[in-house]
């Protein structure tokens, strides 16, 4: 078993649940799974069908961008060993540092939410084990994720890159501070739960962006933010439970 799962605990922390164009291609994803022999294969594809029929698609996710990129990405090969039999059920999911894979349904409501054509660049905040930047680089041309914790930003890299994707960058740092060199952004995902929504996310936001974060401390929501024009639009969507953002985040405001 990999040394970033050897500290895995079976319960679960604050994991996420409810209260194409321009992406990268797949096909060495598909050469990867099809190394595994072709039972594996098969029954892998048929869970994540199943997966975006019943879970997605049967509830609200109508975007087919979106739909495709989850029928695409290989869930399995982003969650611990031990709990691989259950990576296309309807929850989330251990990983280490007390940090969880988000259920298959709240990856996609908030891909979708971005309303991706194809040709952004996004900023992730929260790697992970890396499965939302998979997500989003199935549609999009570029995608940045940030992770603060050191290990994960390798273990993911390390997933991503056997997967064949080409088109992922990787920092390690506070989130909470985006990534200013490569700013500013088309659209922002926030993978962690701040108490208020990050300034410096809001400023690296292009005009006209979009930006999804969970925000709250024990009561959670998603909001939607678009920057315009006129100034900042903030619209709340669905109650949510992520891992709290650390760092710069949980310092007092002055």
């Amino acid at each position: 078993m990999p040394s970033i799962f050897r500290r895995l605990a079976i319960v679960l922390f604050a994991c996420p649940l409810l209260a194409s164009p321009g992406g990268c291609t797949t096909s060495t994803v598909v050469y990867k799974e099809q190394q595994k022999g072709s039972s594996t294969v098969e029954e892998s594809a048929r869970l994540r069908e199943q997966m975006v029929r019943e879970q997605l698609a049967a509830r609200d996710i109508r975007d087919i961008r979106v739909l495709d990129a989850m029928q695409r990405v290989p869930r399995h090969e982003f969650v611990p060993p031990d709990f691989a039999a259950a990576a296309y059920e309807d929850t989330a999911l251990p990983l280490t540092l007390g940090q969880t894979i988000s259920q298959p349904y709240i990856v996609a409501f908030m891909t979708q939410a971005l309303a991706l054509q194809g040709t952004e660049r996004v900023l992730e905040i929260g790697t992970g084990s890396g499965y939302q930047a998979a997500v989003l680089a199935e549609i999009v041309p570029a995608v940045y994720t940030i992770e603060i914790h050191e290990e994960l930003t390798h273990y993911a890299q390390n997933v991503l890159t056997s997967l064949g994707y080409r088109n992922i960058h990787f920092r390690t740092g506070d989130g909470y501070m985006g990534w200013p060199e490569q700013a500013p952004f088309d659209c922002i995902i926030v993978t962690a739960a701040p108490e208020h929504v990050p300034q410096p996310l809001i400023d690296q936001l292009k005009i006209g962006g979009r930006m999804i974060i969970p925000v709250g401390r024990l009561d959670q929501e998603l909001l939607l933010i678009e920057k315009r024009e006129s100034g900042i639009v903030r619209r709340s969507s669905i109650p949510v439970r992520f891992v709290p953002m650390t760092g710069i985040a949980q310092k007092p405001r002055e």
